[in-house]
């Protein structure tokens, strides 16, 4: 049993293999699920205190947190957002690998209950894009805002500089509940200071070219156009990190309300 449990632990150094060992942990024996739950909570403290392998001359560690639309369900693992995201990165010069840690049906709950785990990855920079599931399913968009501030906060506490990807749904459960869910992201970004991608499926949601069968989750072209968008607000993150700032927005800094940053009088 532990020795499976030390197999499904081994992963956790490799990229998407991230998710798959959160999920395997619902498929492990209770004995070995727990093993392996505290080996990650802690017990096993070579394991849980060493940051994902990365080259020599990395700058910082980017982790990708999120759902689905993270995970890039449908897609191979190298068109996935996070992998596209690491070359165009290197290319211009940021030596940053991205650890893709989504998850296909997570929730702002389920994100909120392993941020603690995503810490021990050691990130400098995590982009956040969660709640569409939330969205779905039609959850009180003051707890999802709840949840998603938790989640800022405590990445925040850690010295983690936070990229924020809005999202939107349709309207299919009324006006009103859309526009709160809608505005979640943008007070969050104006609340906590973090940098803020108003919209993360920008010019991809809707069009059938760029998505899949399901209507959902991007092709690999629209993850390739999901990441242009994304760019310069990592590349952002990637400048204060090696500025050493704590936070990338100054005080003196707010959000508009379509996620501009602006000066204020």
């Amino acid at each position: 049993m532990l020795r499976e449990a030390e197999q499904a632990i081994r992963p956790l150094r490799h990229g998407r293999a991230i998710t798959r060992a959160l999920k395997n942990t619902r498929r492990l024996p209770l004995t070995i699920s727990a093993v392996l739950i505290l080996a990650l909570a802690g017990c096993g403290e070579e394991t849980t205190s060493a940051p994902p392998q990365t080259a020599a001359d990395d700058e910082g560690i980017i982790i990708a947190v999120g759902d689905s639309l993270t995970e890039g369900l449908g897609v191979e693992e190298e068109v996935a957002y996070p992998a596209i995201l690491e070359k165009k990165l290197r290319a211009q010069g940021y030596r940053y690998p991205v650890i893709n840690a989504g998850i296909s049906g997570e929730t702002s709950s389920g994100t909120l209950s392993r941020i603690e785990w995503v810490l021990t990855l050691k990130p400098d920079i995590v982009i956040l894009v969660i709640g569409a599931n939330d969205g779905l399913r039609g959850i009180d968009p003051a707890l999802i805002k709840a949840n998603i501030r938790q989640i800022i906060r405590k990445l925040k506490e850690n010295k983690v500089i936070v990229v924020l990807g809005g999202m939107q749904i349709v309207q299919n459960l009324g006006r009103d509940y859309t526009t709160a869910f809608a505005g979640i992201y943008p007070e969050l970004a104006r609340e906590e200071k973090v940098i803020f991608m108003p919209f993360f499926l920008s010019a991809v949601a809707a069009d059938p070219r760029l998505n899949q069968a399901d209507g959902i989750h991007p092709t690999a072209e629209g993850y390739r156009r999901i990441v242009d968008n994304l760019l310069a607000h990592v590349i952002e993150a990637a400048e204060a990190h090696r500025a050493g700032l704590p936070s990338p927005i100054p005080a003196r800094l707010d959000t508009d309300d379509d996620g501009t940053y602006s000066k204020q009088d």
